[in-house]
């Protein structure tokens, strides 16, 4: 059921498997919802739900005065606000853009400049959760930045999320947290593929272990939600291997400015690099258990964990 209509139109940069959601919940909330995707199916399959498909971010932003961008890496949030048919030529003065991709500090807190040169507001505010949690308006937001991009945000957040943090006043403190949280997701994806890859070579039943590992302490979140995805032999990315060989290199990259050190964390970064180099860059990031020499994984069957 559709909530109450709320006042103003919300656009969408990217809908993908968080940003789908993320507009979906926008969606319910009663809001106008207008998205860009450079999918065509993505788009149909919005438009079908009532929202609103634009042909470039620029045709968004005309429509919108608070902005989600729910992309990948730094170099595609600077590409559709910027680039030759860039949001940023179309937002009006006062309007919010809100950045969930992970990215660098440093990337997050030069935006703010160049969107501050333009009357932009912004709120720097990764995401936690995975698809489902943002299908259902439940994710966990890192938020930090100044209390007029709050103010401005106030009736958006809580339509897409079910936790959220506000870290500061200063952009960069969100980007700062999340990148702590995917240095733990990842070495905990790695840890649980190596511990599925032993059990597997020693001659457990990989159903068996899982089910034994879930119900005992060793068991971790990543763990649980991973796990299912190889014994179904589906490797359909909703986080993709290379997600995590970018998350991880922004982990060390960031650790590596104040020398501090990260053992775990560059340990866990090989083993996605090896992945990717073997070719499963783009398959789910529970692949890197493919590199694993010498065992035999569940094939493909019927169901899906993803469902």
């Amino acid at each position: 059921m559709q909530g109450e209509r709320q006042a103003g139109t919300v656009g969408v940069i990217g809908l993908g498997a968080m940003g789908f959601g993320v507009a979906k919940s926008l969606l319910r909330a009663g809001f106008d919802v207008c998205a860009f995707d450079v999918r065509a199916e993505a788009l149909t399959k919005f438009e079908a739900l009532g929202g609103k498909a634009c042909a470039s971010p620029q045709d968004l932003a005309s429509l919108c005065d608070v902005l989600i961008i729910q992309v990948v890496n730094a170099e595609q949030t600077e590409l559709v606000l910027f680039g030759s048919e860039g949001a940023v030529t179309a937002l009006k003065p006062g309007s919010l853009v809100i950045s969930c991709a992970t990215v660098a500090p440093a990337f997050i807190e030069g935006l703010e400049e160049k969107l501050r040169q333009q009357e932009i507001w912004l709120l720097d505010a990764p995401m936690s959760g995975g698809a489902a949690k943002a299908a259902s308006g439940d994710m966990t937001l890192m938020t930090s930045g100044p209390a007029e991009a709050y103010a401005r945000a106030e009736k958006v957040l809580p339509a897409i999320a079910g936790k959220i943090y506000r870290l500061g006043e200063k952009v960069g403190v969100g980007t700062r947290v999340k990148i702590v949280n995917q240095h733990l997701a990842g070495i905990h994806i790695a840890a649980a593929a190596e511990a599925m890859a032993l059990g597997i070579r020693e001659g457990a039943d990989p159903a068996t272990l899982f089910d034994v590992i879930t119900h005992s302490a060793g068991n971790s979140w990543m763990f649980e939600n991973r796990i299912p995805h190889i014994l179904a032999g589906d490797y359909t990315p909703l986080s993709a291997v290379d997600i995590f060989v970018k998350d991880l290199g922004l982990a060390l990259d960031t650790a590596r400015r104040t020398k501090f050190p990260l053992p775990l964390a560059a340990t866990a970064h090989q083993m996605f690099l090896n992945a990717s180099a073997a070719g499963y860059g783009r398959e789910d990031d529970s692949a890197v258990i493919k590199t694993f020499p010498g065992i035999t994984l569940p094939a493909s069957s019927a169901g899906t964990p993803h469902e």
